[in-house]
């Protein structure tokens, strides 16, 4: 390799091979990792207890932030997807009109301007999160979409209900993609894919969690002369405002002003993410260049393509897993109680699929390989009659739509190096996804469902698995390119600076396959 350094060798090892003048970058080309660090707390200590050190302060991170993040998300996606939940239990026929309840069309419409209030503005979110700080911007969306969310179980028809679900969307545009955005400016690239998996598990809980809580909640049914349906809106809502009163105090910034760290943690959370050959941690003036920057990049449009294939399906099993186990024969009551097994075995696949990633690099093939269970879980579905093996069917198309949710994210953040840019990429690709949850919400028509289990099966085949191999394929071959100095020339007469703010485009940056 003659252009970059082995990413196994130490710092002074990069540092004796880089070969470069005072102003300008020479070649071979590497940037030098030890410039503009803050000062390394750690330098008098040894080896073993730096990364003894280091250890500790990873557990540190993980503990502070990831639970709270978590439950943030749980409710996030209770609270969009409760509406499936409330459908089982007489929705539709306290919201109809003199004709009669609201028709399958109607319902249908009110799970779509959902997912268009969210995707419209989920582009922009991650500059306002960034503008505005995390621990203002997510308190502030979660009260405003936990009343939206309360109030929905106050209306009285169907133009009620359209309204709760635009504004629904809209304030919760932010979350998923600010998280994410969040984390990934904490965490080293090969540690960000098991905390996005443990986040994103959050949702699969949620519809575990969401069965039994809708399942209880629904016996409440003529309390205060409202449905059963009416009290799960209203209970889940005022849950997520006191949680996101509580966040004003509980989620924290970025790294560079963390109040729960010290100076000193700060400074060693700063030397990790730039020895990473990251920004994430720099302050940067938002400047439209980055939004071009994202649009032209290939590897947003096919991540876009990706996620597409595995957010749809999401949504829409998520959405109509209580109506397809009602269909297979069973009560309403029994139904949201067999929606819970496959959600719990989905969060678990999840979290060690994130591991594995992690260790492995290789995101591009468990991608693939996920999609191939999910894929045999939706022929189930698909080619049979008999309710168990439809209902094994449910477990695996589980399986093979949540791991691939966050090892995707992960894989975009990975491959995407700029404060801004990274941001907007990543509000780009889940926002297109979620453009998709439209799709979701008017495949299952009526039984036996086929449309809606054969469009999940195209989308997943084509999308999921066919964009992860071509995605996969280019990355590799740019790395190769990289590693024998063909890009080299891409930083030359740059100053170091110059060359740094490149991100990912710079020749020294290797792409996670």
């Amino acid at each position: 390799m003659s252009a970059l350094v082995p990413e196994t060798s130490s710092i002074d090892e990069k540092l004796s091979t880089t070969r470069r003048n005072d102003a300008h970058v020479d070649f071979p080309y590497q940037l030098n990792p030890l410039k503009n660090l803050p000062p390394d707390p750690d330098a008098h200590l040894s080896a073993q207890e730096k990364v003894d050190v280091d250890r500790k302060l990873l557990w540190k991170l993980d503990l502070t932030l990831i639970p709270w993040l978590c439950i943030l998300y749980l409710l996030a996606f209770l609270d969009r997807t409760n509406i499936g939940n409330a459908k089982i239990d007489g929705l539709q026929a306290s919201l109809g009109d003199s004709r009669g309840p609201m028709t399958l069309g109607k319902y249908n419409a009110s799970l779509s301007i959902f997912f268009v209030s969210y995707s419209v503005f989920e582009p922009l979110t991650n500059i306002l999160l960034k503008r505005l700080r995390p621990s203002v911007f997510i308190p502030i969306i979660m009260v405003v979409w936990g009343l939206c969310m309360t109030f929905m179980g106050f209306v009285e028809n169907w133009s009620g209900l359209m309204a709760a679900r635009w504004f629904l969307g809209l304030a919760e545009a932010g979350l998923f993609p600010g998280i994410n955005y969040y984390l990934s400016c904490w965490y080293k690239r090969s540690e960000f894919g098991i905390r996005a998996a443990i986040f994103f598990s959050a949702a699969a809980v949620s519809g575990s969690f969401g069965g039994l809580l809708a399942a209880a909640i629904v016996k409440m049914d003529g309390l205060g002369g409202l449905d059963g349906w009416a009290w799960i809106f209203i209970l889940e809502g005022i849950v997520t405002v006191l949680f996101g009163i509580a966040s004003f105090w509980c989620v924290h910034d970025f790294p560079d002003e963390a109040r729960f760290l010290s100076e000193q943690d700060r400074a060693r959370v700063v030397r990790r993410l730039k020895l990473d050959k990251q920004s994430s941690a720099e302050h940067e003036a938002f400047q439209m260049k980055y939004v071009w920057m994202a649009l032209k990049d290939y590897k947003m449009w096919l991540g876009m393509v990706i996620y597409m294939g595995c957010d749809m399906p999401l949504y829409a099993f998520s959405l109509f897993l209580p109506t397809i186990i009602k269909q297979m024969g069973y009560g309403s009551t029994t139904a949201q109680l067999l929606s819970v097994p496959p959600y719990a075995v989905a969060a678990c696949l999840t979290i060690l699929i994130g591991f594995i990633a992690d260790r492995t690099h290789q995101r591009g093939l468990c991608n693939i390989g996920v999609a191939f269970i999910g894929i045999a879980g939706f022929a189930m579905l698909l080619g049979s009659d008999e309710p168990r093996i439809k209902y094994a069917g449910t477990y695996l198309g589980a399986l093979g739509i949540y791991p691939c949710i966050s090892n995707t994210i992960s894989w975009v953040a990975n491959n995407i190096e700029g404060v801004y840019k990274r941001g907007v990429v990543l509000g780009f690709v889940i926002g297109w996804g979620n453009l998709n949850g439209i799709v979701s919400s008017n495949i299952y028509q009526k039984s036996p469902f086929v449309a809606g289990h054969s469009t999940i099966l195209a989308y997943m085949v084509v999308c999921l698995m066919g964009g992860s191999a071509l995605l996969r394929f280019l990355l590799a071959r740019e790395n190769r390119l990289r590693e024998a100095g063909k890009r080299d020339h891409w930083v030359e007469g740059m100053t170091e600076r110059e060359a740094e703010t490149l991100g990912d485009q710079r020749p020294d940056f290797k792409y996670t396959l």
